[in-house]
C-alpha cells in the first residue's frame, strides 16, 4: 500500500525556497536576507534570477584580463614625448629670417676727391710784415666763409714782432673758429722732406682742399714755382695752400707777402721740401 503524499505545507515550502535562494546567493557572493525577516519583503523567483544573472556577470569580469597600466610620465619629461600610438607631432617649420637689404646696410663709398680742384678765397695781402700768419689764417678762413680781421687772429695766435710761433697756433685758432677738430698739425723736422712726409703732405692736401677747407703751411728757405718765379723767406713765412692739379702733385699757394705774386703753382716736391724744419695746418 502506497504512502499517502502528504502536501507541503505552506511554510515548508517557504523554507525549501529559503534553501534555494541562500545556495544561489552564497555561489555569486551576495549575502539575501532570509524571506522570514521582517524588515525585508519575501523574495520571489524574479529576484532569485536577477541575483543569479547578477553573480554570473561579475564572475565573468573578474576572468577578464587587467588592462596594462600607463606608463608613469616623469615631471621632467611630461609634455616631451608623444604618447604611445599617438599621431607624431609635426616638425617646426624652419625659421626664416629676412635678408638686410644690401643697398641700407652696406656702408656708403666715399666719394674719390677730383683729381684737380681750386678753393674760392678771399685774398688779402698781409699788413704788418710779420703778419703772414695771421693772413694766411684769413685767406684759409675765407674759403669757409669765415672772415675775420687779421688783428682779431694775430690776437688770437700771439703773434708778435717776432711773428707766429709755429703751426700748432694756425691748427688751434682754425679749429676753434670752423667749429671742430677738422684741422691736424703735421711736422717735418729734418732739413729736407723723405718721399714719406712728401707723399704724406700730398695726401693731405688732396683730403683737406678737396673737403673744401684750406691748408696753412710754415715754410722756410727759398723755393722756385712751376713757371720759374723765386720766392725766399729765410726767416720764416706762412703761407695757404688752396688749390691742387693732377692729383695733389702740383699745388696752389696763396700768398700774402705781395699782391703782386699773391698766387702761383709749385709742385709738392717743393713744397715739402719748404715746409722742411717747420710743419703745417691741415
Amino acid at each position: 500500500m502506497k504512502k499517502p503524499i502528504k502536501l507541503l505545507s505552506r511554510r515548508s515550502r517557504q523554507v525549501a525556497l529559503s534553501a534555494a535562494v541562500l545556495v544561489a546567493a552564497s555561489t555569486a557572493g551576495v549575502l539575501v536576507a532570509r524571506p522570514d525577516d521582517p524588515a525585508r519583503p519575501d523574495t520571489t523567483a524574479a529576484s532569485v534570477a536577477e541575483l543569479s544573472r547578477s553573480a554570473a556577470a561579475s564572475r565573468a569580469q573578474e576572468r577578464l584580463p587587467a588592462a596594462p597600466a600607463s606608463p608613469s610620465v616623469s615631471p621632467s619629461t611630461a609634455g616631451s614625448t608623444p604618447s604611445a600610438g599617438a599621431p607624431a607631432a609635426s616638425p617646426a617649420a624652419p625659421r626664416t629670417t629676412t635678408a638686410p637689404d644690401p643697398d641700407l646696410s652696406a656702408s656708403p663709398t666715399p666719394a674719390r676727391p677730383p683729381a684737380t680742384k681750386v678753393l674760392d678765397i678771399e685774398y688779402q695781402e698781409q699788413s704788418t710784415y710779420y703778419y703772414c700768419g695771421p693772413a694766411a689764417t684769413r685767406i684759409a678762413l675765407t674759403a669757409r666763409g669765415i672772415v675775420r680781421s687779421q688783428d682779431d687772429l694775430a690776437r688770437r695766435l700771439n703773434t708778435t714782432e717776432f711773428g707766429t710761433n709755429s703751426a700748432e697756433d694756425t691748427t688751434r685758432v682754425m679749429n676753434d673758429l670752423v667749429g671742430r677738430d677738422v684741422y691736424q698739425t703735421r711736422m717735418i723736422p729734418g732739413s729736407a722732406a723723405t718721399a714719406a712726409q712728401t707723399d704724406r703732405l700730398r695726401a693731405d692736401v688732396v683730403e683737406t682742399v678737396g673737403s673744401g677747407y684750406a691748408v696753412v703751411v710754415n715754410v722756410a728757405g727759398t723755393a722756385t714755382d712751376v713757371a720759374g718765379g723765386w720766392h725766399s723767406f729765410p726767416g720764416g713765412h706762412y703761407v695757404a695752400v688752396v688749390g691742387y692739379r693732377d692729383g695733389g702733385r702740383t699745388v696752389k699757394i696763396a700768398d700774402s707777402a705781395s699782391a703782386a705774386t699773391s698766387s702761383y703753382w709749385m709742385s709738392i716736391d717743393a713744397v715739402a721740401d719748404w715746409v722742411a724744419t717747420r710743419g703745417y695746418s691741415a
